[in-house]
C-alpha cells in the first residue's frame, strides 16, 4: 500500500501540473489582496486615525521588497506550485519541521479568509434583509458562502479562474478609481478638508507594532500570483506581474488609506467597512457611493474566497509532492481538481468558522502567518549565496524587526489567540500524520484516482433530453421568480434595495457558474477538446478533404488539396466542386460514395479515388469528399496486367511506396467518422449556451422571492412547486450530470483512439507501449467483433506479459496489427458463412519478452486455417483469396516489410487446417542499425 502511494507521488511530481491558466487569470489572482485591503483599513483607521499612514507606509515598503524577493526565487522554481510557502520549504530544505511549520502557517493565514469573508457577506445581506422584514439563519448563510467557492473548485480549475477574472477586473478598476480620485479630491477640490491634517498626535511603538502586525495580512500577501506559476501558460509573465502588484500597493494601501483617514471622519463610523467607504466616497461619487461600496466589499469577499480555494490546494499539493504531506494530497484530476487538497482546505476553513468572530480569527490566523514570513526572511539570509538573494543585509534587518513586532503585537492583542495560532500548524501536522497511518481507502491516492477514472469511463446515450429538463426547470423557475419578485416589490419600498441587489447579483453569478460546472461545462470542454483534435487531423491529413453544401459549393478544404489541384485551398471556397472534378455530377444527390477520377496536373494524368460521405443536419445537408491519390496503385495494376514475370520485383518496390498513402487513406475515413460523432453534441451545446446564461441570471428573482416567503410560502408558490414536481427534478439531476459526463468522455475516447492508431505526430522512431497500440486497434475494429446475423461475437483473449517500452515506428506497427486482426476476423466470418463448425470464435493475443532483447506478439485465431498452397504465397504482393473488390493483397505484404525491413524483426505464421492460424511478430526492443526509409 505505502509502496503504491509513493509510486503515485513520484508519477505526479514528474508529470507536474498542466499549464492551462493564461497570464491574465494568474494576474487576477494576484490582485486579491489589494481588494482585501477594503476589509482591513477601517479597523486601522478607527484605532489610529491619520497616524495609520505611519503603519501603511513601512508595511508597503516591506511588502514591495517581498514581491521582488519572491519573483527572484520563482525564476529558478518554475515548476513549484503554491508560491511563497513552498519556496520557503526550499530555503529550509535541511530542516523539514521548520519548513513544514512555515508553509502551514502561511496556509492557515489564507484559509482564515474563508470564514472572515463569509461573516462579512452575511452581515451585509442580513442588514439589507432586515429592511425587508426577512430573517434568515446566520449559520446557513455563512456556511453557504464558505461552501460556494468549493463547489466551483471541485469541478475544475479553469471555471474558477475565469469567474475570478470576470469580477476582478471591474472591482479593481473601481478600487483604483476610488484611491486616485480620493487623493485628487483631497489635493485639488475646493470642498476638500485639506490634504494634510492641522495637527498630528503621537503614536507609541506598541500601537505601531500592533497595527503593523494586523496590516501584514494584506501588505505581505500581494505575491499571490506566484502560487500559479507552475500551471501558468506563461510563467515569465506571471512572475512579471509581481512587479506590477508591488507598485499598485502605493496607490491602494497608501493613497486609499489616506483618503479614508481624511474623508471618513465622523465619530459614529467605527470600524464598519461599508459606512467608512460610503462616507469617504460620497463627496466625489454622490448617490452612487453606497452601491459601489457594496460592490467593492462583496467583490473583495467573494474573490478572496475564490483565491483561497485556488491557492491553498496548490500549497498542499506541492507539500505532498515534496514529501512534506501524505501522498494522497498529490493527486490531481485531468481537469485540474485537487480533490484531497480541497477536502482538507474545506475542513480547516470550517474549523476557523467554529472558532468564533472576526477578531479572534484574525488574531489566531495572523500568528502563524507572521511567523511564516519571519522564517522566510531568516531562510533568505541563510541561503543568500545559493539563491542570490536581493539585499541580504536588509532582509536580515527585517527579520530582526519582525521578531520585535511579533512580541509587541502578541502582547497588545492578547497571548491567548496568538498561542492558538502558533500551535495550529502542529494540529495540521497531526492530521497529516493520522492520514498517513490510518488504513482507510479515502486516505490513499489510488482511491481518488479510481474516482477520477470512473468519471471518465462512464457512458451516456442521450444528453439532449436531460439538458432540456434542466432548461425547462430553469425557465419555469425564472418565470415564477419574476412574477413573485414584481408582486413583492409593489408591497415593500426600500432605499437600500440596490445594495442587496449588488450582493445577490455577485452571489448568484457564483451559483450560476457552480451549476454550469456540474452540468454543461464539463461536456462543453470535452467536446471542444475533441473538436480541436478532429480539426488537427483535418489539417495534417495527407489526403485531400473537401466539405460542400447541399448544392455542391465548397465551403471548407484542408491544406492537402493544394497537392491535388495545384491551387490554394482558399481558391476553392465558394466554387462548385465539379470545376476541379469535371466527371463529378453537378447535383450532389447524384454523387456515388466511391468513384475514380482522372485529372491533369503538371502535364501529368493523376488518378484520384473519391469517397463521399453525407452528413445530415437539422436545417441542411453537407458532404465530406475525401480525395486519395491512387495513381501509383493504378500504375502497379497496369504493370501487373502487362508483365507477370516482372510483377513480383516491381510490386515489392511499389508496395513500399504505398505504405504511407494507404495509411493516410484510412486516416481520411477516420476523420469523417470523427466528424459524424461530434457534430450533433457540438451543435446542441453551443446553440444552448446563450439562453442557459440568461436563465441563470433570472435565478436572482427566485432567490429573493424564496427568501421573502420562507419558511411559510403562500399557497400560490406551494401549488406551483407541486406542479413542476421539484422533488423529481432534484432526484433526476445526478443522473443527468452522469450522462453528460459519460457522453463527453465517449467523444474523447473516440478521438484518442484515432490519434493513438494514426500516430501522425510520431513520424520518427520512439519508445512506445505496444499494448496501447493493440488496444487502440481493437477499439477501431470493435464493430467487427460484435454479434452479427451471419457470425456470433468474436471473443478477444488477452495474455499480456511484462514488456518494457519498445523503440519503433508506432503508426506503422499499428498498421501491422490492423492487417493481422482484419485477416483473422475475415477468416472466422468466412468459416461461419461456409457452415464450418466453430464452437466459440476467438482471437488470442499473447505478448512476451525473450532474451531481454526482443518483444514477441502472438495473434492466434481458431478459424479454419490455411491450405499449404495459400501459405506459400501469403506474403506475396497482390496475393489474396478474397473476392475481387474486397481485398488488394497488399496488407500482409506491407506488414512483412514493415517488420522485417523497418524494424529488423521477424513476421511468420503457423497454420493448421481446421485448427486455426497464429501470426508471430518479433521485433527488437532497440533499433541498433540504420533502417531503410520506406515512406
Amino acid at each position: 500500500m505505502f509502496h503504491h502511494d509513493s509510486t503515485v507521488l513520484h508519477q505526479t511530481s514528474s508529470r507536474g501540473l498542466p499549464r492551462s491558466l493564461s497570464s491574465w487569470e494568474t494576474w487576477a489572482f494576484g490582485l486579491t489582496s489589494h481588494l482585501g485591503w477594503t476589509s482591513v483599513v477601517p479597523a486601522v483607521h478607527a484605532a489610529l486615525g491619520t497616524q495609520a499612514i505611519f503603519v501603511w507606509v513601512p508595511g508597503v515598503i516591506v511588502g514591495m521588497l517581498l514581491n521582488y524577493q519572491i519573483k527572484h526565487l520563482g525564476r529558478s522554481l518554475f515548476d513549484v506550485a503554491g508560491g511563497t510557502p513552498n519556496y520557503t520549504t526550499r530555503l529550509w530544505q535541511g530542516y523539514p519541521i521548520i519548513a513544514r511549520y512555515a508553509a502551514i502557517g502561511y496556509l492557515l493565514g489564507w484559509l482564515s479568509f474563508l470564514s472572515i469573508n463569509a461573516i462579512v457577506l452575511t452581515d451585509i445581506i442580513k442588514v439589507n434583509l432586515e429592511v425587508l422584514n426577512i430573517n434568515f439563519p446566520d449559520v446557513i448563510l455563512k456556511i453557504s458562502f464558505i461552501l460556494l467557492p468549493f463547489i466551483v473548485a471541485f469541478s475544475g480549475t479553469r471555471a474558477l479562474s475565469i469567474l475570478h477574472l470576470f469580477f476582478a477586473i471591474p472591482a479593481c478598476v473601481l478600487l483604483f478609481t476610488f484611491c486616485l480620485q480620493g487623493v485628487g479630491f483631497l489635493a485639488f477640490s475646493g470642498d476638500s478638508p485639506g490634504f494634510f491634517p492641522s495637527s498630528w498626535s503621537s503614536l507609541s511603538f506598541v500601537d505601531w507594532a500592533k497595527w503593523f502586525y494586523f496590516t501584514s495580512y494584506v501588505t505581505y500577501s500581494c505575491e499571490t500570483a506566484s502560487s500559479f506559476v507552475a500551471d501558468s501558460c506563461e510563467p515569465h509573465k506571471t512572475l512579471r506581474f509581481l512587479d506590477i502588484a508591488a507598485w499598485l500597493m502605493l496607490p491602494v494601501f497608501v493613497g486609499g488609506s489616506w483618503t479614508i483617514a481624511r474623508l471618513a471622519t465622523a465619530p459614529d463610523l467605527g470600524d464598519n467597512s461599508f459606512l467608512n467607504f460610503v462616507a469617504a466616497s460620497t463627496p466625489f461619487w454622490g448617490n452612487f457611493a453606497p452601491a459601489i461600496a457594496t460592490f467593492l466589499l462583496a467583490g473583495s469577499c467573494l474573490l478572496g474566497s475564490a483565491t483561497t480555494v485556488s491557492n491553498c490546494p496548490r500549497i498542499i499539493y506541492q507539500l505532498a509532492v515534496d514529501k512534506h504531506f501524505a501522498p494522497v494530497f498529490s493527486v490531481v484530476s485531468s481537469r485540474g481538481v485537487f480533490g484531497p487538497s480541497l477536502a482538507l482546505s474545506l475542513i480547516l476553513g470550517l474549523i476557523y468558522f467554529i472558532l468564533g468572530n472576526v477578531p479572534h480569527i484574525v488574531a489566531a490566523a495572523n500568528a502563524g502567518w507572521f511567523i511564516s514570513f519571519i522564517l522566510m526572511h531568516l531562510g533568505l539570509w541563510q541561503q543568500r549565496d545559493k539563491f542570490n538573494v536581493l539585499l541580504p543585509k536588509l532582509t536580515l534587518g527585517i527579520f530582526l524587526l519582525e521578531i520585535i513586532i511579533f512580541l509587541a503585537a502578541s502582547y497588545a492583542w492578547g497571548w491567548q489567540d496568538s498561542l492558538i495560532g502558533l500551535l495550529a500548524p502542529f494540529f495540521v501536522l497531526a492530521i497529516d500524520g493520522l492520514i498517513r497511518c490510518v488504513p482507510i481507502a479515502i486516505f490513499r491516492p489510488h482511491w481518488w484516482l479510481k474516482i477520477y477514472r470512473s468519471r471518465r469511463s462512464k457512458q451516456f446515450r442521450d444528453s439532449v433530453m436531460l439538458q432540456i429538463i434542466i432548461l425547462i426547470f430553469l425557465l419555469c423557475s425564472a418565470v415564477l421568480v419574476g412574477s413573485l419578485f414584481g408582486w413583492y416589490l409593489n408591497k415593500v419600498r426600500t432605499t437600500n434595495f440596490e445594495n442587496l441587489v449588488v450582493v445577490l447579483l455577485m452571489t448568484v453569478a457564483f451559483v450560476g457558474v457552480a451549476i454550469a460546472c456540474w452540468t454543461s461545462l464539463p461536456q462543453v470542454v470535452a467536446i471542444a477538446e475533441a473538436r480541436e483534435a478532429a480539426e488537427h487531423l483535418f489539417h495534417i491529413a495527407q489526403d485531400g478533404i473537401v466539405v460542400t453544401d447541399e448544392q455542391g459549393i465548397v465551403w471548407q478544404a484542408n491544406p492537402a488539396i493544394e497537392f491535388f489541384f495545384g491551387v490554394n485551398p482558399f481558391a476553392l471556397l465558394g466554387h462548385h466542386l465539379n470545376e476541379w472534378l469535371p466527371e463529378l455530377p453537378y447535383y450532389p444527390k447524384q454523387w456515388t460514395q466511391h468513384s475514380e477520377h482522372n485529372i491533369a496536373y503538371n502535364s501529368k494524368i493523376k488518378t484520384l479515388e473519391v469517397s463521399i460521405s453525407d452528413r445530415p443536419h437539422q436545417d441542411f445537408r453537407e458532404y465530406v469528399v475525401i480525395l486519395h491519390d491512387i495513381t501509383k496503385r493504378k500504375q502497379a495494376e497496369e504493370i501487373l496486367r502487362q508483365s507477370e514475370a516482372k510483377l513480383r520485383e516491381e510490386a515489392k518496390q511499389l508496395a513500399t511506396q504505398l505504405v504511407q498513402s494507404e495509411k493516410m487513406s484510412s486516416l481520411g475515413q477516420l476523420v469523417a467518422g470523427v466528424a459524424h460523432e461530434i457534430n450533433n453534441p457540438v451543435n446542441f451545446i453551443y446553440g444552448n449556451l446563450t439562453p442557459a446564461n440568461e436563465y441563470i441570471q433570472d435565478l436572482l428573482k427566485l432567490v429573493l422571492l424564496y427568501q421573502k416567503n420562507y419558511p411559510n410560502p403562500v399557497a400560490e408558490i406551494q401549488e406551483e412547486a407541486e406542479g413542476i414536481d421539484i422533488d423529481f427534478l432534484l432526484t433526476d439531476l445526478p443522473k443527468l450530470l452522469t450522462s453528460m459526463k459519460v457522453g463527453a468522455q465517449r467523444i474523447k475516447e473516440i478521438v484518442l483512439s484515432l490519434r493513438n492508431f494514426s500516430r501522425l505526430d510520431e513520424a520518427e522512431m520512439k519508445e512506445v507501449n505496444i499494448h496501447d497500440g493493440i488496444d487502440s486497434t481493437l477499439m477501431i475494429l470493435e464493430h467487427r467483433l460484435k454479434d452479427k446475423a451471419k457470425c456470433p461475437a468474436i471473443a478477444i483473449i488477452k495474455e499480456y506479459g511484462k514488456i518494457p517500452l519498445v523503440e519503433c515506428y508506432a503508426g506503422q506497427l499499428n498498421q501491422v496489427f490492423m492487417n493481422v486482426f482484419a485477416n483473422a476476423i475475415d477468416a472466422l466470418e468466412e468459416a461461419f458463412i461456409n457452415g464450418q463448425n466453430i464452437n466459440t470464435p476467438q482471437i488470442r493475443i499473447k505478448t512476451e519478452l525473450i532474451d531481454n532483447k526482443h518483444a514477441i506478439v502472438r495473434i492466434a485465431d481458431n478459424g479454419p486455417g490455411m491450405p499449404e498452397t495459400v501459405q506459400k504465397q501469403l506474403f506475396d504482393p497482390f496475393f489474396t483469396t478474397k473476392p475481387i473488390g474486397k481485398g488488394t493483397g497488399l496488407g500482409l505484404s506491407i506488414s512483412y516489410q514493415i517488420i522485417t525491413q523497418k524494424h529488423q524483426g521477424k513476421l511468420y505464421f503457423i497454420s493448421l487446417l481446421n485448427q486455426g492460424t497464429e501470426f508471430v511478430i518479433e521485433i527488437p526492443l532497440r533499433q541498433c542499425v540504420t533502417t531503410v526509409d520506406m515512406r
